[in-house]
């Protein structure tokens, strides 16, 4: 009977972990593995073999929830970050989640306790023990190198299969333990890139740039939904630069996007440091948009919707050439921090932010960078934020398209914010006739629930999908001879600030000539492009000390 239950358990175990045959001979190696270890605790392979099974079950189960909320599966680096902040928030905003975590945890605990009090098999002597497990030990190994290594495995990260194999996969892979080491670059080659000469600029009359970053804001086209004229001149500007946005990120993390904006270069390429960035990066990278801007006799400011205590962004972004910052515990009255944070409405904050970049260039020509950082549209999407009594016709309309509250209360939030902007653009253009200004649009990241629209809509399986968000560029007093308008390439958000230089007509420095070079090589896939020529260019930053990686650097591969 409990020989008939460990088999029925280790293949039911396999099947809910891996769902593919494609990893499946070292997924079982990896089992196996594991019973040969736990085998020196328990002394007989009954109860070891069940363990692992358990293991295996918590492993897999703890992989798919952080891929229903990050589309990414779960590796050994994301275990530090249990220990950064991540687990209040993540009570505070999927409280049915953290219950599924607690129940799971229960059942998978009372079912190692019953294996350890009624699962018990006939000693096994030590020199067996040892034995099976060399045995183990060298059949994970030739499995592992069977599948492919590390590279195999990190081009699936973002499909739903796969699930304990990868983890374990991470365990053996020893670029995982060097991020506990310090900052490391992943794809870093051994030889510098030559540096481009500069670009000259195509005009001398600079315009102020204005980047917004829209929280969790996405183009619902991406799903094949439809949006209303409000919404599409907001996403699709008709005189603007737009298109897809490729980000490393969904659900979460929205300061990896503002990095790979700010630096571009991709989150993704620090590892599993790239959730800490902003403060074991700061001080760490010496070229970045802010920098460059200063050079051309910028004045910089961000607008954050946080407040100025939040992780550690005002060090961050002072060490990344922002000299003005506010926080939303910095705007003035009628501006009240708490009534804002009830709804973090862009209404409220983006006025905010502009009566504040409006204030600094009345008299002064001096152009400027604003970054403006949103919080509306974050999730979860169960409650009703959008202002009460309005945007009903769109809710409705998004109802229509897909019958799902929180889609509705999405694209509700989404036809607020479009509706902002539209009034904002209006008076900038009103107060400000004769000022050329760039603005930027972006999302950072999908929210959440962009993964239930996916499932409800029955799509074709695309990893892709979860990671695609929109740019939308738009100019203000600017020659349209100098701008470039209509749909553009997909783009992802490592480059979104060189193309915006390029948009403004601006000098370009060596470095960023070189990372326009690059646009070619890789365009819609920064961190994901196997482009030697990106590798080599990481290279020559390091070596110019545009990024500081001691104490510690990692040799190219």
């Amino acid at each position: 009977m409990i020989l008939t239950l460990i088999f029925l358990a280790t293949i039911g175990v396999i099947t809910f972990a891996e769902r593919s045959v494609e990893h499946l001979l070292f997924a079982i190696a990896a089992l196996f593995f594991n019973a040969a270890l736990l085998s020196f605790i328990v002394a007989d392979f009954n109860r070891a073999i069940l363990l692992a099974c358990v293991l295996a079950a918590a492993i897999t189960a703890a992989s798919t929830i952080k891929y229903n909320h990050s589309a990414l599966k779960l590796i050994v680096t994301d275990l530090p970050l249990m220990f950064a902040g991540t687990v209040p928030f993540f009570v505070a905003q999927y409280p049915r989640a953290v219950l599924a975590v607690v129940t799971g945890s229960t059942a998978l605990t009372l079912a190692a306790i019953a294996t350890l009090i009624y699962g018990a098999g006939s000693p096994i002597p030590l020199e067996v023990r040892v034995f099976l497990f060399s045995l183990a030990f060298i059949c994970v190994a030739t499995a592992y190198r069977i599948s492919g290594s590390a590279v195999s495995f990190q081009r699936i990260t973002a499909q739903r299969r796969c699930f304990y194999s990868t983890f374990v996969a991470s365990l053996i892979d020893p670029h995982s333990w060097r991020q506990f080491r310090g900052l490391a670059l992943s794809d870093i080659a051994n030889d510098p890139l030559p540096l481009m000469a500069a670009v000259p600029a195509r005009t001398i009359d600079y315009p102020d740039i204005i980047v917004i970053q829209h929280e969790s804001i996405f183009d619902p086209r991406v799903f094949g939904l439809p949006i209303e004229p409000t919404v599409e001149a907001f996403l699709s500007p008709k005189n603007g630069l737009y298109g897809i946005l490729n980000v490393d990120i969904f659900g979460g993390g929205s300061w990896q996007s503002e990095f790979s904006l700010l630096t571009g270069l991709s989150s993704a390429s620090f590892g599993s440091n790239a959730y800490y960035l902003f403060k074991q990066g700061a001080g760490r990278f010496r070229n970045s948009l802010p920098h460059s801007l200063a050079a051309l006799g910028y004045k910089t400011m961000l607008t954050s919707s946080c407040r100025r205590s939040f992780l550690n962004y005002d060090e961050f972004y002072r060490s990344i050439g922002i000299n003005e910052r506010i926080f939303t515990d910095d705007f003035p009255p009628p501006f009240d921090v708490r009534q804002f944070e009830t709804t973090n409405s862009d209404a409220v904050f983006l006025k905010a932010a502009f009566d504040a970049h409006t204030k600094s260039i009345a008299d002064d020509p001096t152009p400027r960078f604003l970054y403006a950082l949103t919080n509306f549209n974050h999730g979860p999407h169960n409650r009703r934020l959008a202002a009460p009594g309005q945007f009903e016709r769109e809710r409705a309309f998004a109802t229509s398209s897909l019958p799902d509250a929180r889609y509705a209360e999405y694209y509700a939030r989404l036809a607020e914010t479009a509706s902002t902007w539209e009034r904002l653009k209006s008076e900038l253009a009103t107060n400000f006739p004769e000022r050329p200004m760039l603005i930027v649009h972006y999302g950072d990241h999908q929210p959440v629930m962009a993964r239930q629209i996916d499932r409800q809509l029955k799509l074709p399986n695309d990893a892709r999908r979860a990671f695609r968000t929109f740019y939308a560029i738009e100019a203000l007093n600017i020659f349209p001879d100098r701008f470039v308008s209509g749909p553009g390439a997909d783009l992802d958000i490592a480059f979104l600030g060189t193309v915006a230089l390029q948009q403004a007509g601006l000098p370009l420095d060596p470095i960023f000539a070189t990372r326009a070079s690059l646009l070619d090589h890789c365009r819609e896939t920064y961190f994901a492009s196997p482009s030697e020529q990106k590798r080599r260019f990481h290279r020559t930053l390091v070596d110019l000390g545009m990024i500081d990686m001691a104490p510690s650097v990692q040799r190219g591969r």
